[in-house]
């Protein structure tokens, strides 16, 4: 059932993504006029801004068009830019100045981005993102499940001597995320009832980095050093709450619980490489990461139990956990002729995790049993791979490769009373060995066609999980036609994978096609279009308890078939007015059946076959159709306007469908 719920979350992910990766209708990329700028003081300066009032009107789930679009009714600096550069490249105190922003004031997503720069002295860079985020979750626990959160990132880089060859590195970057969310907590046995719990969440990263960049006697060196620095310092509560279930008496007077977590991970990062040599090249990576946690669980609940009876709940923990882990790889290329080249990579990757903690329990106030759980996990993995190129004719080029991995995997864990802490368990190891082998050709039979076939075929021994890679194969295909005017592509990619451990299987099958094609006939038209289809199916073995034993025998099964297609159009009218308009069509037809639990085939009888049946696809639909408008008023003025429509439905349910109407109207003006 686990595999079940994460493929359909997959999918579900996909389609958010899809819609995410819209372009709005504003703002507005026509110019306003020819990119001269004014003259003052030895600079020349351009500056523009696009200043609008967004609406929008939305029916049926307005969380679910939270969760997807978000935009909401205000006005809002939708882009503004400005560029002041040096005339002679010899200003005082700069030579560039270039500030871009988008969305700033209401919109859900707004974004900065502004460079300084002194010829041969230094280059500032700084970029700040501000990320609205919204999740209902699904429709379980009666809504309670849901994060309302901001995240913020910003980045500062220094760059000092930008032309030289020999520069200093300096840099900060922000991570923070803050906002209420809202899930639910079963209190105080199995059996007990289900509660709502708020929760603040409050998690902030900080990294400084230091570091080299030196190029010399045809070498090039990159030395960089950081300190980055984690904490969530999220805090739990809850009043009295009669729970989620009438039936059940459990009723809970208090909760609260502190659970920060704060730890640092400082790093090392060196490159080397050589390049523009005749007959090699080389280059090679070298990562260090010393990372440690530190946490403390401090967490009280009281109420009443199923029996009425007053109780208290205390949890106490903490402990600490190292993670240090070190990757490198070094890669040689060699030419030995002009239509030859050779490139071997050899790679490293070692990641060690091990720490202990403590735990106790108050039940009542009697102690529950201590316990003090030691893990250890170990991975290390070398790999060495080779890929050689022919270009056999001018028209024909091929290429194939082998990689070789071995992959040790080594875990200790402990369990036991506090007071008995000699004997751990043993160490359990595991090896993976991969060959994997990669073929394919590139045609180019005449100038306007290319043609690209690719393959890999691998098999490891003893793959990890059950959702590993173990005797897998994937294809691609891809043709494109250029033509003047007329640009063509169509491509195809399967990609194929077969499990079978001990303890359970697992299948998988991929399938994608897609074509897409442009035609721009003149400078004042133009038109876009694709279509693309993703097939996924996945069956696994699950094991579970149902009645009063386990069931091993059944399978997870899940089939999934998506449709997308895009329309773009434009066209410009008597060199005053621009009018566009486009289409994307997301739709999941699932595996064909008109309702969740009606005429599908069932891979493994079993009496819980029919509860599995509303899980194994997910069809949905998706469609937005969006127009915009463009009016050069006068040569530095611009009007414009546009629409777009956002349609979402799920075909098994009603609860999450919504369609909502969204539109602007602003005013562009460079100066």
């Amino acid at each position: 059932m686990k595999l079940i719920q994460v493929t359909r979350i997959f999918i579900f992910a996909a389609v958010a993504c899809a819609v995410l990766a819209q372009t709005p209708v504003a703002p507005t990329d026509l110019p306003t006029q020819p990119n001269r700028g004014d003259n003052a003081s030895g600079y020349n300066i351009l500056q523009s801004f696009e200043a609008g009032y967004r609406w929008e009107s939305t029916g049926g789930d307005a969380d679910m068009y939270r969760s997807t679009v978000n935009y909401t009714d205000g006005l809002r600096l939708l882009s503004s830019s400005l560029a002041i550069q040096s005339r002679d490249g010899h200003g005082k105190w700069f030579d560039q100045i270039l500030i871009n922003t988008l969305g700033l004031g209401n919109d859900p997503y707004e974004s900065a981005m502004l460079r300084i720069e002194k010829n041969r002295w230094y280059r500032y860079d700084m970029t700040w993102r501000s990320d609205a985020f919204f999740d209902p979750a699904l429709t379980v626990a009666y809504g309670e499940h849901q994060i309302d959160t901001v995240r913020r990132l910003q980045d500062h880089d220094l760059t000092l001597f930008p032309q030289s060859w020999f520069k200093v590195l300096m840099g900060y970057s922000r991570d923070s995320q803050s906002g209420p969310a809202l899930s639910t907590i079963q209190l105080f046995d199995p059996t007990g009832n289900e509660f709502p719990l708020l929760s603040d969440i409050r998690r902030q990263q900080n990294e400084y980095r230091l570091g080299a960049n030196v190029k010399l006697a045809g070498f090039g060196l990159n030395v960089l050093h950081a300190w980055q620095d984690y904490k969530e310092d999220t805090m739990q509560l809850l009043t009295t709450s009669q729970g989620n279930n009438p039936n059940n008496i459990t009723e809970l007077d208090s909760f609260l619980s502190g659970q920060p977590n704060h730890g640092t991970s400082p790093y090392w990062r060196v490159a080397l490489f050589r390049e523009g040599k005749k007959y090699w090249t080389m280059n090679g990576r070298f990562s260090y990461v010393a990372g440690r946690r530190d946490f403390i669980l401090d967490e009280g609940a009281g109420g009443l139990n199923r029996i009425g009876a007053p109780t208290q709940l205390l949890s106490q923990a903490f402990g600490n956990a190292n993670r240090p882990a070190a990757i490198g790889n070094l890669t040689f290329s060699v030419f030995p002729a002009s239509k030859i080249a050779f490139t071997n990579q050899t790679s490293v990757y070692n990641i060690r995790m091990s720490g202990s903690n403590f735990f106790e329990q108050y039940f009542d106030g009697t102690l529950l049993t201590p316990t003090v759980a030691f893990n250890y996990l170990g991975i290390l993995t070398i790999a060495n791979s080779s890929t050689v190129e022919i270009h056999l004719k001018p028209w024909i080029t091929l290429h194939g490769g082998y990689t070789y991995s071995d992959r040790r995997v080594g875990s200790e864990q402990m369990q036991t009373l506090i007071t008995s802490l000699a004997a751990p368990f043993p160490t359990i190891k595991q090896t993976n060995r991969l060959n994997a082998a990669t073929f394919g050709v590139r045609l180019r039979p005449w100038k306007a066609l290319t043609v690209n076939l690719d393959g890999e075929i691998g098999e490891a021994n003893t793959p990890i999980y059950p959702i590993s890679e173990k005797n897998y194969q994937a294809l691609h295909g891809r043709v494109e036609y250029r033509r003047k005017l007329w640009r063509a592509m169509a491509s195809a990619r399967s990609d194929y994978n077969n499990n079978s451990i001990s303890l359970t299987s697992f299948a998988s099958h991929t399938r994608q096609y897609g074509v897409d094609g442009s035609w721009t006939p003149s400078d004042r038209f133009s038109i876009d279009a694709s279509y693309s289809r993703l097939h996924v199916d996945s069956l696994g073995g699950i094991s579970y308890f149902v009645g009063v034993g386990p069931a091993v025998s059944d399978h997870s099964y899940y089939v999934s078939n998506i449709h997308a297609a895009t329309l773009m159009a434009r066209i410009a009218i008597a060199k005053r007015a621009d009018v566009s308009f486009g289409y994307n069509h997301v739709q999941d037809v699932g595996d064909g059946r008109a309702t969740a639990v009606g005429n599908f085939t069932d891979v493994a009888p079993s009496a819980a076959a029919a509860a599995f049946a509303s899980a194994q696809t997910f069809p949905l639909r998706f469609l937005s159709p969006q127009g915009k408008l463009s009016i050069r008023v006068t040569p530095r003025v611009r009007w414009n306007a546009g629409y777009q429509y956002y349609g979402y439905r799920e075909d098994f349910s009603l609860l999450q469908n919504y369609r909502a109407h969204t539109g602007y109207t602003s005013v562009a003006w460079s100066f």
